[in-house]
Formats: structure tokens, sequence, C-alpha cells
């Protein structure tokens, strides 16, 4: 896999929102995907102390879900933890990890935001951009917005809106467990992500995606 090298990553905080506000623009916020035969999810985790990066990329055959290739990226950390600036931090190891492929995927899972972001741009909409490869974000926590209460039923969910603005859906993926925070990261539509994640989801809260990439990276 190639990706467009549209900025560079040695950049401070300030700067690095200045790449965020002008990338948002080429955000594609409606289907643009073709036949899905393979799902990816991608994850970051640290060893030695937190010192050093490793990223993970787990590709799944879909719609059967099974493992069938995976990459992994280890290296120093070069950008300090921020919040709402997470994406300058791990996407540079991702993408390493996406380039060794050879299976390229056809939609990739990411571990964090794509829309719901103060400035419109996290993790899954950086990934996208970048790539060229349909993204979404699936969150396992709130960053930005106010929701309805949700049903506790598989498949449930609420839009999540910030500004006025409906920036993901708030859906629960399993009965009775807490939801999890889905949004647009680059060429699909919430309703269409919303759909994959449910169908990426078995026995557990989070997509298979995500299970698999969290575990290599650990």
């Amino acid at each position: 896999m190639r990706y467009t090298d549209l900025h560079s990553w040695n950049v401070t905080p300030e700067s690095a929102k200045e790449i965020q506000w002008r990338l948002r623009d080429q955000v594609v916020m409606r289907d643009q995907l073709g036949t899905v035969r393979f799902v990816a999810g991608v994850d970051v985790g640290f060893d030695e102390d937190g010192k050093i990066m490793r990223a993970a990329v787990a590709v799944l055959r879909f719609p059967e879900l099974d493992l069938v290739e995976h990459s992994i990226s280890r290296g120093p950390i070069r950008f300090p933890y921020i919040p709402g600036l997470l994406s300058f931090r791990e996407t540079p190891a991702v993408l390493e990890a996406l380039g060794r492929l050879r299976q390229p995927p056809d939609l990739i899972l990411c571990d964090g935001q794509g829309l719901a972001h103060p400035r419109r741009f996290g993790l899954a909409c950086h990934i996208g951009v970048l790539s060229s490869v349909p993204t979404i974000g699936v969150a396992k926590t709130w960053l930005v917005g106010a929701h309805a209460p949700v049903g506790s039923v598989r498949g449930a969910w609420q839009p999540l809106i910030d500004d006025g603005d409906v920036v993901g859906a708030v859906l629960c993926t399993k009965t009775g467990v807490r939801p999890v925070y889905v949004s647009i990261g680059h060429l699909v539509s919430l309703k269409t992500a919303i759909d994959y994640v449910l169908r990426c989801t078995l026995a557990f809260r989070l997509p298979e995606t995500t299970r698999q990439a969290h575990r290599l990276s650990r």
C-alpha cells in the first residue's frame, strides 16, 4: 500500500492543528467504496516504559472475519501525547505497517475518532485521507459532542451532535454493554459506517478488526 505525503510529521502542536484544519476539507463523507472483501483493524500499543510505539494492522476476510494477514511496525515515539492530536503521534507508524501488507484492505476500522473530533479530523480521517482507503473511526471513549440516551439492545444508536453538526453515532454493538463511538473517517457515510461496525462485531463489544489489532499491538 502506498500513501500520499501531504505534510511533514516533524511539526509543533500548533502546526499540527493547522494541518488538521487544512486537511479536513479533503474528507469525503459519502460512500465511495467498492466491494469489501478484506477489512483491516489498526491499533497502537507501547513498549519499554512508553518509549517505543508498536503499530499493528490486522487484515480479515469479509464477511467471514478470519485473519488472513498482519503487519507490525515498531519505532520511537516522536510526538507528545496531546488530546486531539493523537493522529500525529500514531499515524506514521500505522502507515508504515499498512505499507508492508501484501493484501491491501478495502476498508479500515481505526481504534480512534474520525469526524467526531474538535477539528473534525481525527485519526481515522488522517489515515483515510493519506492512504485513500475508506476508513471508519470506532472509539471506545467519548471525545466531543452530546447525545440522547442509547438503548441497551444491539444495533441501538443515537446521533452524536457537536455544535449543531452530526459528527458520529453512539452505537450499542452488544446487548447490555457500553456503546462505542462511530464516526466517518473517509469515503464512507455514517449509515454505512454503522452497518460495517455491526457486521464486524461478533460476540464482544469491539469489532473483530480492533480485537485482532489490539492483540497484535500488545
